[in-house]
């Protein structure tokens, strides 16, 4: 995502001036303009011009294409701070509805754990693949799928097609992420599929992946 403020659209430099302002990190400042840009990229029209009935079916279109809890509490995060700070429209948390944090929450590794392992891999193929599954909360089968088409590195989007429930969605995509992808494009020059397998034209098997998650010993979130 670009961050040299030029590039920023008025209300996202308003956006970015207010979390400086309250010292939020880097990473947490990337994560609610991506947030943000999401939005306006669903409804084709800068977010100041959202309706509070548009942005309630957008957090329920968000939470019925199976979108992890945190993600989309994130997004939450994000839009009361937009709204109702830069904004200064003060909408009710019946507008910026936070869904229920599920009773159990499946074991998500830290990220100092993700870090040791990607340490650990080699095969430069291997490492991106984990780093774009966890770093974009993907499922190892819908990074597999993924084609170099999906990547949007202008956006800093990934599209997920056919994703959970057969729908295409949109996630987000670090700048660590895409770095990583383009070392990777520039040794195996992918022109279709992103991850392709020893067949011409299909993915990796998630299989495969599986057995090597398996010898690396990484935890089993990774491998639903």
């Amino acid at each position: 995502m670009p961050q040299n403020s030029q590039t920023l659209s008025p209300h996202l430099l308003k956006m970015k001036i207010e979390m400086e302002l309250r010292g939020l990190s880097h990473q947490t400042q990337r994560h609610y303009l991506c947030h943000l840009r999401l939005l306006e990229k669903h409804l084709n029209k800068p977010a100041p011009k959202a309706t509070p009935d548009e942005l309630k079916l957008y957090l329920y279109y968000r939470i019925k294409s199976g979108i992890s809890y945190s993600n989309i509490n994130i997004s939450c995060n994000s839009f009361k701070l937009f709204f109702n700070k830069v904004l200064d429209f003060n909408w009710s948390d019946d507008v910026i509805v936070r869904p229920k944090r599920p009773k159990s929450l499946p074991y998500v590794l830290s990220q100092d754990e993700i870090l040791t392992i990607l340490h650990q891999v080699n095969n430069l193929k291997h490492k991106t693949i984990l780093l774009t599954t966890y770093s974009s909360g993907l499922r190892i089968s819908e990074t597999l799928n993924l084609r170099v088409s999906d990547i949007d590195s202008e956006n800093m989007l990934i599209r997920v097609n056919q994703g959970k429930g057969r729908k295409d969605r949109l996630t987000v995509l670090s700048m660590e992420n895409l770095k990583q992808l383009r070392l990777y494009w520039k040794l195996y020059r992918p022109s279709d599929l992103l991850f392709s397998g020893p067949i011409k034209g299909k993915p990796l098997a998630t299989r495969t992946f599986n057995i090597f998650f398996s010898r690396q010993k990484l935890k089993p979130v990774l491998l639903s």
